[in-house]
């Protein structure tokens, strides 16, 4: 095999974008990787999970065998194009030092730039690098990082710590640092009445006022204040349904669905509780359903040897001194903080997930310079 010394992050962001690997689609994404990284001497293992239309392809790979094992993680996944697009989202396309397609900030560039930082100081390090990399990120997330995780376990493949390259810059490379994320847990309530003319609500039993009240009943007072790394706990009705297609009807049933992104001083077990008695208080003898689904739990890295290092790095080529924060949706790194230290830092956030979402020629080559300087940083810590 022939070792390759150097990657160019621009255009391997480029190939990956150039596969639509719209989950669970791999459309080719995983073998571009794959051969960029074998191209480094790394021992690549694919590893599918799942049945039927949902398999999804993952990959985990290693350079070395010896401790400890720095992880880069991410996902090749990437959300359907939608609308409002001006330029070809996966033709990948550089206008004035801009790179433009789907998967360019969210995350393919940072993958290529990490692939390009290990090409760059892999000969300086003492210990091991590897590459966590699925394909159901922007999915359930059930055939990928989770099961890859176990698939490690059973190994007997530690990871001592973790890298995420997800976008977590609001404007600028280097503003942000992910140190950890809050929980979230999302819910559908339904209220039960009895369906009847408009003309004689005596004789029905009209469901949506009772809906209003108890979705009032959560919503009246906040959660809480906040904690010392996470900002307030919310809760976002997101819609309501009743699907009456007449004026004159009262409707039997009407629905509504929300969310809560929780901190740390709540769990998703404790917040399901306080929702099922509240609303038991304002149903009274009426029925509802409440039906939960908790995405993950708030999660924090505490600042460390892992933080410390990322930040320096920053600092030192960015020369930024980025915020430590808990802001955001959730990512994989959920998952991850159960096996080893865990922050995130990546491209910036603004076009992910919109048309013509892009980032700049100019901060793939930083972010690749941002995750060099913290592979040789934190080996030099971790020295015996």
């Amino acid at each position: 095999m022939n070792i390759t010394t150097s990657i160019d992050p621009v255009e391997l962001a480029r190939a990956l974008i150039r596969r639509p690997s719209v989950t669970p689609a791999d459309a080719g994404a995983l073998d571009v990787l794959v051969d960029a990284l074998k191209s480094l001497g790394f021992e690549c293992h694919r590893l599918p999970f799942g049945d039927g239309e949902g398999k999804i392809d993952n990959l985990y790979a290693r350079l070395g065998t010896a401790a400890p094992n720095f992880c880069f993680a991410g996902h090749t996944d990437v959300v359907p194009v939608g609308d409002g697009w001006t330029l070809d989202p996966f033709k990948a396309e550089v206008i004035d030092g801009v790179l433009y397609g789907r998967g360019a900030s969210d995350m393919k560039a940072a993958i290529a730039s990490f692939v390009a930082a290990v090409a760059r100081v892999k000969n300086e390090l003492n210990g091991s690098v590897s590459l966590l990399i699925t394909g159901d990120e922007e999915g359930d997330a059930v055939n990928g990082t989770v099961k890859m995780l176990d698939w490690l376990k059973a190994k007997g493949e530690k990871l001592d710590a973790c890298l995420v390259g997800e976008p977590t810059n609001p404007n600028k490379l280097g503003e942000m640092i992910k140190i950890g994320r809050r929980g979230s847990l999302t819910a559908k309530l339904t209220v039960y009445g009895t369906p009847g003319h408009s003309a004689y609500p005596h004789l029905a039993d009209n469901p949506i006022p009772r809906l209003m009240t108890m979705l009032n009943a959560v919503t009246a007072k906040p959660l809480d204040a906040g904690s010392e790394h996470f900002q307030p706990s919310t809760l976002v009705i997101t819609t309501i349904d009743v699907g009456n297609k007449a004026t004159n009807v009262i409707p039997g049933a009407a629905a509504a669905g929300f969310n809560i992104r929780f901190n740390d001083l709540h769990t998703g077990e404790k917040l399901t509780k306080w929702l099922r008695d509240t609303f038991d208080d304002f149903a009274g003898s009426h029925s509802y359903d409440l039906v939960v689904k908790i995405s993950g739990e708030s999660f924090l890295t505490p600042p460390g040897h892992l933080s410390t290092v990322v930040s320096g790095a920053v600092q030192a080529v960015l020369g930024v001194t980025p915020e430590l924060s808990t802001t955001g949706g959730t990512s994989d790194a959920r998952f991850i903080k159960n096996a080893c230290p865990v922050c995130e830092f990546g491209m910036v956030g603004q076009t992910m997930h919109k048309a013509d979402e892009r980032c700049t020629v100019a901060d793939i080559g930083k972010l690749t310079d941002v995750y060099a300087k913290v592979l040789t940083d934190f080996f030099a810590g971790t020295a015996t």
